[in-house]
């Protein structure tokens, strides 16, 4: 079955907000091809993908994501409700599917944990913003296989970084997925997951191969796992991130004189800009990894640039987080970056969803 043209339709009916016709072609997609994983993973997964590039560049609004994502959900959930595991596949193993705590993006989760029930598994899916002590308590009450903790926003990194310590305590191994364990899973590792996997096929197969189960071990220190930590340069920009928003604020408008015409509404989002940017500094800094902030501000200035703002509005507010933590080596070394990066790579074409997608 071709596709490409169901794909659409499907787009046509949620960028107009019509949830009869989406979920029309959905149920017709299944019966055309027989099987509902392609059409979870090759029809809903690309089209999402596309209303998170088209809001990026400024031709959907918050309210038409929202809605579009809605839709998908509540076609997917109808999809489930018609759909069972493939003939032939027993019941297989237990496994909990969730959101880290602070990530309300549980479509690409609601995805995989279909695909596991589609093949067979037991699926306990949680959904999103899960916190860590819920999800423990839901381990030790169930006793999984595994868990699958997706996230989209690196920002929730060290959280995650919570939820894979206090899952593996328990006995319970990990398999981490979603973009803020990066493209190729180099933050999954680095946060000591027993696995990760970029996608809901490749996640099954993994979870099918089966995970080692670790032996319970005690809480131990998020310092034992990334050493660099130690410096406190992270607690530290997460602590003050309130007064270096406050402050870059306040010196902005006389670095860049076209802020005091701002209305109301533009300082607003101003202030929303400056406490993702420091919230992604502070991430970078617990993950010791320049090139993720430095892509978070190259995709920032795209967003501002869709949104007629200059991107070259972000290079003095850098320089000011710069100033105040002159006394932080890998903040400077990172906000150095960053600010190369802007200069030398541009605004990047819209071509998949940004970190900062809202939820």
């Amino acid at each position: 079955m071709a596709l490409g043209p169901v794909r659409e339709r499907l787009w046509a009916a949620v960028h107009t907000g019509d949830e009869s016709r989406a979920t029309a072609v959905v149920l017709d997609a299944v019966e055309a091809c027989g099987d509902p994983e392609t059409v979870l993973l090759d029809l809903i997964a690309p089209v999402q993908a596309k209303v998170g590039v088209e809001w990026a560049a400024n031709r959907l609004t918050v309210a038409q994501e929202h809605t579009a994502t809605a839709i998908h959900e509540r076609a997917i959930a109808v999809l489930a409700h018609g759909t069972g595991p493939r003939p032939g596949v027993a019941d297989g193993p237990r496994v909990t599917v969730a959101c880290v705590d602070g990530e309300w993006h549980a479509l690409p989760a609601r995805l995989l944990a279909e695909t596991l029930r589609l093949r067979g598994w037991r699926v306990d899916f949680l959904g999103a913003h899960v916190p860590t002590p819920h999800l423990i308590a839901h381990l030790h009450r169930t006793g999984p296989q595994a868990v699958a903790l997706s996230s989209s926003i690196p920002t929730r990194l060290p959280t995650a970084h919570t939820a894979v310590s206090a899952c593996q305590a328990a006995g319970v191994p990990v398999i981490a997925g979603g973009a803020a364990f990066g493209p190729d899973g180099r933050h999954a590792r680095a946060l000591g997951a027993d696995a990760w996997a970029p996608d809901a096929r490749q996640a099954a197969a993994v979870l099918a191969a089966g995970l080692d189960r670790p032996d319970p071990m005690p809480a131990h220190q998020t310092v034992d796992d990334l050493p660099h930590l130690a410096d406190q340069e992270y607690t530290m920009v997460v602590r003050s991130a309130h007064q270096l928003v406050r402050a870059t604020l306040t010196e902005l408008e006389s670095r860049f004189p076209p802020m005091r015409r701002y209305t109301e509404e533009q300082q607003r989002r101003t202030a929303e800009d400056l406490a993702h940017i420091v919230d992604f500094l502070g991430t970078s800094l617990y993950m010791a990894d320049e090139d993720l902030f430095a892509g978070f501000v190259v995709w920032t200035g795209a967003i501002l640039a869709a949104r007629r703002v200059p991107a070259r509005s972000l290079d003095p507010a850098l320089d000011l987080l710069a100033r105040q933590l002159k006394d932080f080596p890998r903040a400077c070394r990172t906000l150095a970056r960053a600010r190369e990066a802007l200069r030398t790579r541009g605004a990047p074409a819209f071509t998949i969803p940004g970190p900062g997608k809202p939820a």
